[in-house]
């Protein structure tokens, strides 16, 4: 006589994991923060926090990022997450890995997100709610280049989402 068992796992992502995700992306603000002294401030990294724990909880999360600018173009240091649901148990990193010592002169903070086709399906009243719940009020605007490319480092996961991590890296 031969026994087996089944074991269904379901996950339920909670508003408690959107903000242990969120977590990660301001301890990576924080050290971008203590190694380009002048560029964020705290407020700045709250205020972001509490917008992508908001996208992250209602699913509208495509990807954001967050770094220097210089000429419409993305330099070092700059860091794109993008959103993804897992399909096992996901790797959760550690932050860090933030170069130090770039050349950022002339070079502004700032940061770009882009919703997913959840957004989109929304109407123009569910989506006016929902911005309104968010402290950052953002404008429409074409997705800056990159001067190099984005090379994948880093995963962060909790509740059957992850977020993949990318640094903007020159070619030289």
């Amino acid at each position: 006589m031969s026994f087996s068992t089944t074991v269904t796992e379901t996950k339920t992502f909670t508003v408690t994991h959107a903000r242990y995700l969120a977590s990660k992306i301001s301890t990576d603000l924080k050290r971008i923060q203590r190694l380009y002294p002048g560029h964020i401030s705290d407020q700045w990294i709250n205020d972001y926090e509490q917008e992508v724990t908001e996208y992250l909880k209602a699913g509208y999360l495509h990807s954001v990022i967050y770094g220097f600018q210089k000429d419409k173009s993305w330099i070092e240091p700059t860091i794109r997450y993008s959103a993804q649901q897992l399909l096992d148990h996901g790797v959760d990193d550690d932050p860090g890995k933030i170069a130090p010592n770039r050349n950022i002169a002339g070079a502004n903070f700032t940061s770009y997100l882009e919703s997913n086709d959840a957004w989109c399906r929304l109407t123009e009243q569910q989506k006016e709610a929902f911005r309104s719940t968010v402290i950052v009020k953002r404008v429409g605007a074409p997705a800056p280049s990159v001067t190099g490319y984005f090379e994948s480092d880093l995963n962060y996961s909790a509740g059957g989402q992850s977020l993949a991590r990318s640094r903007v890296r020159s070619f030289g």
